[in-house]
């Protein structure tokens, strides 16, 4: 039998740790499979997909910037999970052996595990703010759905903020979901909130700025930075030095790694084996 092919799709995507992870847990299950890259720019997107049982790819995970036009795409061609529909993106794609498309959101489920187990966390009755409106904004907000008291949004470009809260009132209690469209009110908002996330690709790279001023961050604000390829942001080190709880995406990005793990191959994820090889990666820079 072949060995099965596994990958990430994203524009860049050589960034990406998650081929470290899924490799040594496909090892440590005796998997005959391997997981690699695929940067694919969005004119190219639809195309690759439509490819998919051609080029006898078995599943993939979807990252920035194509999460919502793959479920678009996958909403034509394919099956969407109740889940991705009500989440809005896609991160994750199993093909069937008829080479349909199934699309499934996994990003909202290993947020939440990540934001409870590592950030200790419970976002219930709390107030949260979000900076960004792109397909990991949207599959936080809903996925915390009407849990928090009150979630505030601010986003450059307010007709993605719309469109989020338009998403977000098919499901949920839209007077709950606030958009900012003055940046200069980010400032109060921040300050009245329990939980600041970071939504948006600032801090990928090493000489990125942090997002939000340093001056806004205090003691006992818990911060998650979405941001996941490295060990620490800027934000996370602002907010360390102000004395608030903080942690990056790194464990988002290994527990919505085990989900899609899991939807791939039927099987029970190496949960510590994935998690060790992660942190090395990390730490390999």
């Amino acid at each position: 039998m072949a060995k099965e092919i596994y990958g990430i799709i994203g524009y860049p995507v050589k960034h990406s740790l998650s081929p470290e992870m899924q490799n040594a847990a496909f090892h440590a299950l005796g998997i005959d499979a391997e997981y690699r890259l695929f940067e694919v720019p969005p004119s190219g997107l639809d195309s690759f997909l439509g490819s998919i049982a051609d080029k006898k790819i078995a599943g993939l995970n979807v990252t920035v910037p194509h999460k919502i036009k793959a479920k678009e795409y996958i909403e034509r061609h394919g099956t969407l999970n109740e889940h991705a529909v009500k989440l809005g993106a896609v991160n994750t794609i199993k093909v069937s052996g008829d080479g349909r498309l199934c699309g499934y959101n996994t990003d909202g489920p290993g947020f939440y595990r990540s934001l409870v187990e590592d950030l200790r966390f419970e976002p219930e009755g709390k107030e949260v703010f979000v900076l960004g409106a792109g397909g990991a904004a949207r599959a936080v907000v809903m996925y915390l759905g009407n849990g928090p008291r009150a979630v505030s949004i601010f986003d450059v470009d307010a007709v993605k903020a719309a469109g989020l809260k338009s998403h977000y009132g098919k499901y949920y209690d839209p007077g709950r979901l606030n958009i900012l469209t003055d940046a200069g009110r980010i400032k109060d908002v921040i300050y009245k909130s329990d939980l600041l996330i970071n939504a948006t690709p600032v801090g990928m790279k090493e000489s990125d700025p942090s997002p939000v001023a340093k001056d806004l961050l205090r003691a006992g604000l818990y911060v998650y930075d979405l941001v996941y390829n490295r060990p620490l942001t800027q934000l996370v080190k602002d907010a360390n030095a102000a004395k608030a709880h903080a942690v990056t995406g790194s464990g988002m990005l290994l527990y919505q790694g085990v989900a899609a793990f899991e939807i791939w191959t039927g099987r029970k994820a190496p949960v510590a084996v994935m998690r060790k090889e992660l942190k090395e990666s990390l730490k390999r820079g």
